[in-house]
């Protein structure tokens, strides 16, 4: 994207193609945590529909651009916090960072508006283009360049449970679907009826009349049935230390760490549990080399007779260099090490550098030990009873490492987490909305232990049965059904997606041809 595309853009948010953009850019924000308010989702997009009329390709691009840059500007406020509190950056330096990463995202929005501009260029309908290949874009930004399967359309909607069942066929993309192609159907009807010269949409509401009678007939059902269960259920604690970032890995407030982690995992299994979880890091040293520290924590597990799981650093040999992971250990009533789970999908800055021996003048955010290296593969856990997925931290918004633990047999899903970089923003809580969806896509429930919160158990159908609040000490305690490992998504994974990615290319090579013919 050139200076004149920005400047333009820029400039246009004082016309009225630009208001109504930002108009847009901000029901949209609004829709996520912790506004919350899910239903402006089903209307955002119209002020952005009504900026598009007799608009160019390149205005297309413009008003989209605008749009999502407004929108990610304020859902994604909370970097800021990260860059300056923890990163130690100066606002000078976070705030062009901060921004960098918006405009990257809005960039998705403006390719989507502009091929569906192109698009009804050829005779193809926005009702048609605009959802598919806003699924598509959205799909593509969940992996190109690490990826950032954050705040889709669809997470806005994680408190709908009847709405949301849809999930394990199509994912969270199904969902998006829905919602934009509801926008298109609203906005003309609008037109229509304010004499704008726009047809009634009628095959397009009937369309969507349809899907959405389909969706919520699936979605009631699914709640209603009661599926036959073949498994014991798990007795759980969630513990919650709200340990102060700034002294995490402090050596001096190492005891204070574990005497807290211990004190409340004691009293949430008086009752009797099957497994107590800690936090991603919760143990702030080298489990495998304490040999003292690392005893106490066996002799708790003998104690409270329970498997217990804890975030801790961890290394090993990789072609003769130590290598450091981000990593979860369970160990077993008996006191035993029974299982290692290493995390699979870096933070890119966080645990480790891009390109980092061109980038050698950027520091990572996490006060530690060294980059950290990527897991090799989906390792469950096996509690005997029942095998458990390990997700650490915001590799929990990528659906596809959840769906290799189910099927590599695990049967619940663990979030460990530490969102204490976040502080008292929004962003713990668009964390959790996203963490449900990896529940009803593989029909596997998912516990979350978080230091700071929110520390939360979903069910398979995505229900929150209970969390806690933000910067509290504390624990949860519940019993936790494991899955069935049976849903349509585990079988064919993204390939809706992938299909929208397919018709947006063939769209796009259709106005490339057509477009090629008429100059030729």
């Amino acid at each position: 994207m050139n200076a004149s595309i920005l400047f333009s853009c820029i400039g246009q948010l004082f016309d009225r193609r630009g208001m109504l953009a930002i108009a847009s850019g901000v029901l949209i924000a609004l829709s996520f945590p912790n506004a919350s308010l899910s239903f402006l989702a089903w209307i955002a997009l119209v002020p952005l529909l009504i900026a598009l009329e007799k608009s160019s390709p390149r205005e297309a691009f413009r008003v989209g651009l605008t749009c999502g840059i407004v929108g990610y500007a304020f859902i994604l406020y909370w970097l800021n916090i990260v860059f300056t509190q923890y990163g130690h950056l100066p606002w000078l330096a976070s705030i062009p960072v901060y921004l960098l990463l918006v405009l990257w995202l809005a960039l998705f929005y403006a390719l989507s508006t502009c091929i569906t501009k192109l698009g009804e260029r050829i005779g193809i309908k926005a009702a048609f283009t605009l959802p598919i290949v806003w699924v598509a874009f959205d799909f593509i930004r969940s992996f190109l360049f690490s990826g950032f399967a954050w705040a889709m359309l669809g997470h806005s909607q994680y408190r709908t449970l009847p709405l949301i069942q849809i999930a394990d066929l199509a994912g969270v993309y199904g969902i998006t679907l829905l919602i934009v192609l509801a926008n298109i159907v609203l906005y003309r009807a609008l037109r229509a009826v304010s004499g704008a010269g726009v047809r009634y949409p009628i095959k397009s509401a009937a369309i969507l009349l349809l899907l959405l009678s389909g969706t919520l007939y699936y979605g009631f059902d699914h709640l209603n049935k009661q599926e036959k269960v073949e498994t014991t259920p798990l007795r759980v604690a969630l513990i919650q230390g709200n340990i102060p970032q700034d002294v995490k890995w402090s050596p001096a407030f190492r005891e204070h760490t574990i005497d807290t982690y211990e004190r409340l995992s004691r009293d949430a299994a008086k009752g009797g549990v099957d497994l107590i979880v800690w936090p991603e890091s919760a143990v702030p040293f080298f489990f495998q080399d304490e040999s003292l520290q690392a005893e106490r924590i066996r002799k708790l597990a003998r104690d409270v007779d329970s498997f217990l799981l804890f975030g801790s650093p961890a290394h090993e040999l990789r072609n003769g260099k130590s290598t450091f992971l981000n990593s979860a250990f369970l160990v077993s009533p008996l006191g035993e090490t029974i299982g290692r789970a290493d995390k699979l999908h870096l933070v890119p800055f966080g645990e480790y550098v891009p390109l980092g021996n061109f980038l050698t003048f950027i520091n990572k955010l996490v006060v530690g030990i060294g980059d950290f290296a990527p897991g090799e593969r989906a390792v469950p856990l096996d509690m005997g009873s029942t095998k458990l997925g390990i997700q650490v931290c915001y590799e929990v918004i990528f659906p596809e490492l959840s769906r290799q633990y189910v099927l590599a047999g695990a049967r619940v899903l663990v979030a460990i987490t530490n969102d204490a970089w976040f502080g008292r923003s929004s962003a713990p809580y668009q964390h959790l909305a996203i963490s449900s969806f990896r529940a009803i896509e593989t029909r596997t429930p998912l516990i979350r232990a978080a230091n700071t919160g929110v520390t939360a158990l979903i069910d398979q159908n995505g229900y929150i049965r209970t969390m806690t609040n933000l910067f509290v000490e504390g624990y949860r305690t519940g019993t936790v059904q494991p899955g069935s490992g049976k849903s349509l998504y585990l079988t064919i994974g993204d390939a809706p997606a992938w299909l929208c990615v397919l018709l947006t290319t063939a769209i796009a090579l259709l106005v490339w041809f057509k477009r090629k013919n008429i100059s030729t």
